[in-house]
């Protein structure tokens, strides 16, 4: 796997470095701001952007904006965004392009090394990596008083969701929720028809399938 890394703050640029290196994960370039990441995106053709949200001049929104536009212009490469808070704005406009090969990370996760790499792994394969707390910025409120079908999910059928929309598969959402895959299958199924969404079992795509539904009813 090839990545670049696109982080203004030199010492979590290092740290990312060291980190993937460890995991042999070979790191073909590194940038400080946005206009550099298009640069050796278009010279290096990795497998996979890691971007920070904020990135110089003006460190409000030039990350996320670079790769908003890397997946335009290389809709196969993974884009995996770390941010120091939940930018629900931002998330959403990245989210709401579909496709595979997308994450979308707190910083304060890289520190559960395992974890991390394990998203690394899947956004560069074409898969999802959404941290919780972007998960519940984007389904509670929904859940709240607001019309729409998400009311219509029981409080059990509302946890499977948050577990599917961070990229786990049924198997995972059993052992985290502590019932056995047949009960999870049908929650899935349950969620699927109350969404009015055709049930896949491709669980990335159904991830972005409910997550481009629940931009769409906000």
């Amino acid at each position: 796997m090839r990545v670049v890394i696109a982080e203004d703050h030199v010492l979590l640029r290092e740290g990312l470095v060291s980190l993937l290196r460890d995991a042999d994960i070979e790191v073909v370039a590194q940038v400080e701001d946005a206009e550099g990441l298009l640069r050796v995106l278009a010279g290096h053709k990795p497998d996979l952007a890691i971007v920070d949200v904020r990135l110089p001049p003006s460190f409000t929104d030039e990350g996320i904006r670079a790769a908003i536009e890397a997946r335009r212009r290389w809709p196969d490469l993974g884009v995996l965004v770390l941010s120091q808070h939940v930018e629900e704005a931002y998330s959403s406009e990245l989210l709401a392009g579909g496709g595979g090969g997308l994450g979308y990370l707190l910083k304060e996760r890289i520190g559960e090394v395992t974890e991390f790499v394990d998203a690394v792994h899947r956004v560069a394969d074409g898969g999802t990596a959404l941290d919780r707390e972007v998960v519940a910025q984007l389904v509670r409120p929904a859940t709240d008083g607001e019309p729409g079908r998400l009311r219509d999910l029981t409080p059990r059928e509302r946890d499977v969701l948050e577990l599917m929309a961070e990229g786990r598969s049924n198997a995972a959402i059993a052992r985290e929720l502590v019932v056995t895959p047949g009960a999870v299958e049908k929650h899935v199924t349950s969620i699927f028809g109350k969404l009015d969404l055709p049930a896949s079992g491709d669980d990335h795509r159904r991830v972005l399938a409910v997550l481009a539904w629940l931009q769409d009813e906000r």
